[in-house]
């Protein structure tokens, strides 16, 4: 390093040749970019030329302190890019509109109020079990015990009623 701080171009060439793949390496790692990587190791070794004199090996090792200074480089480099710049063109992306259509909503609405009017149509009882079981998500064994009723006696009340809306809902 001392023949480098002197000035020798030979020194700073055998020094390019023994550690620049280390340092290309620490710049890969921060940027991922090889061409980029290339320019940054370009910078790095420009400032190890300039300011070899610098360099105190009781701190530390050279290829410590050239690692240090790639490092610095390639993390400089990094934040000229800003936090947007890995980021994807928002224009390119296409995003499926999976709402339903105003049409759909519409005949959703009509075919609710439909099986509210079916409904209606229906016992108190038949109704309400059918409410219960499809609307409320309860089993109809847990339905047959809340009624105290067998569960078969409960599966026809329900049947029943499920062919009573079918006619009534057929256009």
């Amino acid at each position: 390093m001392s023949q480098v701080a002197a000035g020798d171009r030979a020194a700073l060439r055998r020094l390019y040749e023994a550690t620049s793949a280390k340092l290309f390496g620490v710049c890969l790692r921060i940027l991922s970019d090889r061409s980029e990587c290339e320019d940054v190791l370009q910078e790095v070794y420009l400032t190890i030329w300039r300011r070899a004199d610098g360099f105190e090996p009781a701190k530390g090792g050279a290829v410590a302190w050239m690692s240090r200074i790639a490092r610095n480089r390639a993390i400089d480099r990094l934040r000229a890019r800003g936090p947007l710049a890995g980021a994807i063109d928002v224009s390119e992306i296409e995003i499926e509109d999976t709402a339903p259509r105003a049409e759909a909503l519409m005949e959703a609405a009509q075919d609710r109020g439909r099986l509210g009017d079916c409904l209606e149509e229906l016992d108190p009882r038949t109704r309400g079990v059918i409410r219960t079981a499809f609307f409320e998500g309860v089993t109809y064994e847990a339905l047959a015990h809340s009624l105290e009723q067998p569960l078969g006696t409960v599966k026809s009340w329900i049947r029943r009623g499920l062919l009573k809306l079918r006619v009534c809902l057929e256009p």
